[in-house]
C-alpha cells in the first residue's frame, strides 16, 4: 500500500503552489479583487483539506488522480450543460465526429432538468431507424441509471464497436411507463448533405449536422441539382440537426446573403464578442426562394442559420419551435492531450435577439402528428390517391404523351406517400409551388 503521507504531500504541493501565488498576488490587487483572491484561497485550503480526509479516511485506496479529475468534472457540470472536461481519448473522439467517421447510434444528447435528453437522432442511424425523437428521456443505458451521469460518460456507454448491441430505456411525453429499445451500433455517416428533386425545379437538400464538408457539400449538391433544370425554389430541410461547426454555420448562411449581419457572438472578455458578416460577393448566385423545415430536434448551428436567413427575410421557416440551444462553446487544448469544453458566450441574430432557452419560433407552424394509413385491406391505393381514368382497367392511352419511363410511376408513389406522412414537407412544396405561380 502506498505511503498516504508521501501521496499527500505530492497532491498537495501543487495546491500550496497555487495558494501561495494567490497570497503574492493578493497584496498587489485592489481590495475587491484581493478579497476574491482570499476567498478562493479559502476554497482551495477546503479542497486540500477534504482530499486529505478521504485519503486517510475512506474505507478504500483512493486513486488520486481519479479523485482530482471527478471534481473537476463535478465543478464543470455545475455551469451549464454543454460545459464537460474531456480526457485524452474523448478530445480525440470530439475531434473525429467533426473530421472523420465515428461508431455509435446516432444522436446528439444534452443534459435537460438533471436528466438524459435526445436533442435529436441523426438521420439514417441505428437510433433515427428505431425510432428515438428530439426530447426523449434517456433513463437507463444497459440498465445502468443515467442518473447524474456526465455527457462524455453516456456518450462513451452509447458508442461501441460496429455489431454490438446497446439498450436504452426511453421515457416519451405522453408515456405512462419507459421502454426498452435495443440498438445495433453501426459508423455513423459523415456526408451530412443529401439532395434530391421533389419535382422538376423544386429542390429538397437535408443537412443533417455541420461538419468541416458541410458547405462545400451543399454548394456541390446544388451544382448538380442544376444540372438537371433551372432551380424555382428550394426546402432546406433542418430538421433534427443538432449543429455543429459555428464557422459552417456561418458559412452556408453566406450562401444565400450578400450583405448584414449572420450572427453575434457576446462573452464576458473582448475575444468572445463577435459579429459575422455575408460577405458581399460569394461567388453565388442562388435567387430562387427558400423555405427552411425545422422541429424541436433543430438546434445550435442549424439554429443560427433559420434565424439568420428569417431576420434578412431570406427565407420562409416552417416546422414546430426550435431546440432553444443559444451558447456557444469553446474547445481549449490542455497540455496533456486533454481539453475543456466551455461555454464562453451566448449567440444572437441578426435582430439581436438571443433564442437560448427559446428557440426560434417559425413564420408558419406545422407538427408532424403521425397520420394513419389504410392498411391494404382496407383499401390498396397509396394515401390521399383518388381514383382517376388512368387508374381503371383498360382505359385508352393518351396518344400524344410517351408512357412515363420505368420506376417514374413507383418514384412518384413513394413521393405522394411520403408527402402524405410528412405535413411540413407537404406545406413548404405547396408554398413553393405557389410562390412559383405567383412570380410568373
Amino acid at each position: 500500500m502506498k505511503n498516504p503521507s508521501k501521496l499527500l504531500t505530492r497532491l498537495t504541493l501543487p495546491f500550496l503552489g497555487v495558494i501561495f501565488v494567490l497570497t503574492l498576488v493578493a497584496w498587489q490587487l485592489p481590495d475587491s479583487r484581493a478579497a476574491k483572491s482570499e476567498e478562493t484561497y479559502r476554497h482551495l485550503e477546503t479542497f486540500a483539506n477534504v482530499l486529505h480526509i478521504i485519503q486517510q479516511n475512506y474505507v478504500e485506496e483512493v486513486d488520486a488522480e481519479e479523485a482530482i479529475l471527478g471534481a473537476i468534472r463535478g465543478m464543470l457540470n455545475s455551469l451549464d450543460p454543454h460545459s464537460s472536461f474531456l480526457r485524452a481519448d474523448d478530445f480525440k473522439e470530439l475531434q473525429m465526429e467533426t473530421k472523420g467517421t465515428f461508431t455509435g447510434i446516432g444522436i446528439e444528447i444534452s443534459i435537460r432538468d438533471g436528466m438524459l435528453t435526445v436533442v435529436s437522432p441523426i438521420e439514417g442511424t441505428p437510433a433515427f431507424k428505431q425510432g428515438l425523437r428530439a426530447g426523449d428521456r434517456i433513463i437507463r443505458i444497459d440498465g445502468e441509471s443515467t442518473k447524474d451521469i456526465s455527457l462524455m460518460d453516456a456518450v462513451k456507454k452509447l458508442r461501441g464497436p460496429k455489431g454490438t448491441e446497446v439498450t436504452v430505456s426511453i421515457h416519451r411525453e405522453g408515456w405512462s411507463e419507459f421502454r426498452d429499445i435495443a440498438i445495433i451500433r453501426d459508423v455513423i455517416p459523415i456526408h451530412s448533405v443529401k439532395a434530391r428533386q421533389l419535382e422538376p425545379g423544386f429542390a429538397h437538400v437535408r443537412i443533417s449536422n455541420f461538419q468541416a464538408k458541410t458547405t462545400r457539400d451543399f454548394r456541390a449538391a446544388i451544382t448538380e441539382l442544376q444540372k438537371e433544370g433551372e432551380i424555382k425554389g428550394l426546402i432546406l430541410d433542418l430538421r433534427n440537426n443538432p449543429g455543429g461547426l459555428l464557422d459552417q454555420a456561418v458559412q452556408l448562411t453566406d450562401v444565400f446573403l450578400d450583405q448584414g449581419i449572420i450572427v453575434s457572438t457576446k462573452g464576458r472578455i473582448r475575444e468572445q464578442n463577435l459579429v459575422f458578416e455575408a460577405r458581399h460577393n460569394n461567388g453565388t448566385d442562388y435567387h430562387f426562394p427558400i423555405v427552411v423545415l425545422v422541429n424541436e430536434g433543430s438546434a445550435s448551428a442549424s439554429e443560427i442559420v433559420a434565424g439568420a436567413l428569417q431576420d434578412h427575410k431570406r427565407a420562409l421557416i416552417i416546422g414546430a419551435p426550435t431546440f432553444g440551444k443559444g451558447s456557444v462553446q469553446t474547445i481549449i487544448p490542455l497540455n496533456d492531450g486533454a481539453g475543456l469544453r466551455l461555454t464562453t458566450a451566448r449567440y444572437y441574430t441578426p435582430s439581436g435577439v438571443s433564442i437560448q432557452a427559446k428557440g426560434i419560433a417559425p413564420d408558419v407552424e406545422v407538427h408532424n402528428e403521425e397520420i394513419a394509413l389504410p392498411g391494404p385491406a382496407e383499401n390498396d391505393r397509396p394515401p390521399h390517391m383518388v381514383i382517376r381514368e388512368r387508374d381503371l382497367r383498360q382505359h385508352i392511352d393518351n396518344d400524344a404523351g410517351k408512357e412515363a419511363p420505368d420506376g417514374v410511376g413507383e418514384k412518384n408513389n413513394e413521393l405522394r406517400e411520403e408527402l402524405a406522412r410528412d405535413r411540413q414537407l407537404q406545406t413548404a412544396l405547396t408554398l413553393l409551388k405557389g410562390l412559383e405561380v405567383f412570380s410568373r
